[in-house]
């Protein structure tokens, strides 16, 4: 699908605030409230806007240690590659996982409460997944930037 300009500044606006209303969206594009409603119905038809969530402070919520865990395999296996895979989107404490290049397989992002919480995560969970033959991790010292919208220019 192509986006044009419109699109473009409606998916904006929706990565601002997802809880404006279609009339408030309508004013700020200068289009029918009607047409905002099939335009977002359309981007969610198209797979261009997946879900709709809520970004809660990591702090206020207890969760405000971020740590980074790179992990290497023992193997390339695809099948050690799927197990770790699904084994890992089970860890609650995993908010991302990427296939990586590079010296590691993975990048892991962790977000728990505190060191003492992260060593239990270790090794109550991370380090009893098969097939992991090293880790090594990263403690955030402080967030310097960290958003969800992407540019669309």
């Amino acid at each position: 699908m192509n986006l044009d300009t419109i699109d473009k500044a409606l998916l904006q606006l929706l990565q601002e605030d997802a809880k404006q209303t279609n009339k408030q969206l309508s004013l700020q594009l200068n289009l029918s409230v009607t047409a905002v409603y099939e335009r977002i119905k359309k981007l969610e038809r198209e797979g261009i806007i997946t879900k709709y969530v809520s970004i809660l402070d990591k702090e206020k919520v207890n969760k405000g240690f971020t740590v980074f865990c790179h992990i290497k395999l023992v193997q390339h296996a695809q099948d050690y590659l799927t197990k770790f895979e699904e084994e890992v989107t089970s860890l609650d404490e995993v908010l991302e996982c990427f296939h990586v290049s590079g010296d590691y397989d993975y990048l892991l992002k962790v977000v728990v409460k505190d060191i003492k919480q992260f060593r239990s995560f270790m090794v109550n969970k991370l380090t009893t997944i098969k097939h992991i033959g090293s880790t090594q991790s990263s403690f955030s010292i402080s967030e310097v930037k960290n958003t969800t919208q992407l540019s669309l220019q």
